[in-house]
């Protein structure tokens, strides 16, 4: 089945100058396909050490996304395995909400961030993951949800600036009260 194709030219955020043509979907399935680590079998992140990631407490673990166009990527993860946010228990969920909050102001510390988007798909992988995405001040083109998508399309930054950029994150983080 294929609909029609809006015009995606139309939004300033589109980062192509064609809409292009979308792909007629598949009929669904009776059955998907399980996700990598689903049940906390061969679970990549359960399975990471601490020194792999960026920044970790007793509760969280944040990973630095690279390469990038982006300075300041981030998946937010928690320690322990759960599959998503409504799965969260009762104190992990209690701390979500402030936790989201340390790590937008730590990437917004950065300076030049116009905005944080936070986003989770979990599509890929069972381990809840939050991306962080940060848009650089001023680039409108940028706005909304369109973002991740502009990232596949601007040419990434240097890898040195992408480390330097996650070691301030994560001093920040360090720098901020857990509440």
């Amino acid at each position: 089945m294929v609909m029609g194709v809006r015009d995606l030219t139309e939004f300033e955020s589109w980062p192509f100058a064609e809409t292009g043509s979308p792909r007629a979907l598949d009929p669904p399935v009776d059955v998907e396909p399980p996700r990598h680590g689903e049940g906390g079998e061969d679970c990549t992140p359960c399975a990471r050490a601490d020194d792999d990631y960026l920044w970790v407490d007793d509760d969280w673990r944040l990973t630095l996304f690279e390469p990038s166009p982006f300075l300041g990527v981030v998946l937010l993860e928690p320690r322990a395995h759960v599959e998503s946010i409504a799965q969260l228990p009762a104190d992990l969920a209690a701390g979500f909400g402030p936790m989201v909050g340390r790590v937008q102001r730590a990437i917004t510390s950065l300076g030049g961030i116009g905005n944080v988007h936070v986003n989770c798909w979990g599509d890929g992988g069972a381990h809840l993951h939050v991306w962080f995405y940060p848009r650089p001040y001023g680039q409108l083109q940028l706005r909304g949800t369109f973002l991740p998508v502009w990232g596949f399309a601007l040419p990434d930054r240097p890898v040195e600036q992408t480390l330097a950029a996650g070691r301030r994150i994560a001093d920040a983080l360090r720098g901020q009260p857990d509440r």
